[in-house]
């Protein structure tokens, strides 16, 4: 029986010629993550552990994203911990205000993480660098301590559920949708602890920043991981970022898959999960004039220069409603950068939005939008949890940029075509 290029990275890193589903391993891991919440846990953990070095300066990361700029004096003191820690153990990668992103758009962009990588991160949504043909997964706060003493990581073997995905993009419809479509069709706990693998002939037809989009949202329906194949794309992405040699790892023909599911992109609209789990999905044409407060279009889902040009393609000569509150987060200083000088910033400061240094901010109720009881919000963060926002009361709506921005505009859910009367 052949294997999926899930058990193939898991083989090559714990030096066996092939695993199994359920098989329990310790493998040696290529790059451990942290940010400002876990990291601070981990470090001390470290310290019981009676070493006094990292197993590898170069292989650690420690990214102060989710309270950054510092929102309080115990947010302050969590990121002090880090950049003490880093730099004790002379850490490299150690991003601070100014240099800082969001880390699941970080370490791509830096080159960070590469093709056939193992990648812990003591956040749920490590699971994103899947989508350039890594294992990435997301660990707890002792795990990522043990890791970095060790530079190794138990696991269990997941199974490997296939996504074949066929048919042809509709306008507007993106890597968020495809994913919310799926979380929609088999539960927020469809693939419970087993890889999602995304194959077949239409992937050719999603961006790399798309991928990510699909691959970051694969915990929201219990997955270990989400992966995609190596392809000429991630190669051009890797081509000038990867700071170390990648590997390129592929299922086998006769791989043993739990599951296959075929997905027909021809029958994907544009998708919106209510709240207050991302399984409630409903196509935008099922969708009501739900009146909303508030849009967040930014977070390691879709903070990234192509999210951020298809929201000023949306708002270009507009303007938000007068009752609605934009907030626009790049989610690097590199793509913020970039933003500003395509004139992205002209555009949504014109349309009455604001612009956010990189955060996480208020994807997990952090800062820079918290939710007033009662209150809506359309974003193109991840979950959508009771007061994932701000107070219990208060109700996250999941969608796409396009979607996103387009609300912003009318004051409620809304597809673009409303405010672009059709065009793209």
């Amino acid at each position: 029986m052949g294997q999926t290029i899930t058990e193939k990275i898991l083989a090559s890193h714990c030096g066996k010629k092939s695993v199994t589903p359920g098989e329990l391993i310790k493998a040696k891991v290529d790059i451990v993550l942290g940010n400002d919440i876990t990291a601070p846990v981990a470090i001390n953990e470290f310290r019981k552990i009676g070493v006094d070095k990292v197993f590898d300066k170069e292989r650690i990361c420690l990214i102060p994203d989710h309270f950054t700029p510092n929102k309080d004096i115990k947010s302050a003191e969590q990121v002090k911990v880090l950049r003490e820690f880093a730099r004790e153990m002379g850490i490299i990668h150690f991003y601070d205000v100014g240099e800082m992103g969001v880390e699941h758009a970080l370490l791509p962009e830096k080159g960070i993480v590469v093709p056939g990588d193992l990648i812990i991160g003591a956040d749920s949504h490590t699971c994103t660098y899947g989508a350039l043909g890594a294992f990435a997964t997301g660990v707890g706060s002792t795990d990522m301590a043990v890791a970095m003493a060790t530079g190794e990581a138990w696991f269990k073997v997941p199974s490997t559920m296939l996504f074949n995905i066929t048919g042809h993009k509709k306008k507007w419809v993106s890597g968020k949708d495809l994913i919310l479509f799926i979380i929609g069709k088999i539960g927020v706990d469809g693939a419970l602890y087993e890889a999602m693998e995304f194959a077949g002939e239409a992937i050719k037809q999603f961006t790399m920043e798309e991928r990510f989009t699909i691959a970051n949202m694969a915990i929201e329906a219990g997955a270990k991981n989400g992966i995609f194949h190596v392809d000429e794309l991630t190669l051009d992405y890797v081509k000038n970022r990867g700071l170390r040699p990648h590997k390129i790892f592929a299922s086998d023909k006769d791989s043993n898959y739990s599951k296959v599911i075929e997905i027909n992109l021809d029958e994907i609209g544009l998708q919106v999960a209510f709240p207050h789990l991302p399984e409630n999905t409903k196509d935008i044409s099922k969708v009501g004039k739900v009146k909303i407060d508030q849009v967040v279009i930014g977070s390691c889902t879709n903070g990234r220069i192509e999210d951020l040009r298809v929201a000023a393609e949306v708002l270009k000569g507009k303007k938000v409603a007068k009752d609605v509150r934009c907030i626009i987060i790049p989610a690097t200083q590199k793509i913020f950068k970039q933003a500003m000088l395509e004139g992205l910033f002209e555009v949504f400061l014109d349309a009455n939005a604001a612009v956010s240094t990189p955060t996480c901010g208020p994807c997990l109720g952090g800062h820079m939008g918290i939710l007033a009881k009662g209150e809506r919000c359309v974003a193109t963060t991840n979950r959508n949890f009771v007061g994932r926002m701000g107070d219990t009361g208060s109700e996250v709506y999941l969608a796409s940029p396009a979607v996103a921005a387009a609300s912003a505009v009318t004051g409620y859910i809304s597809s673009p075509e409303e405010v672009m009367g059709g065009s793209k």
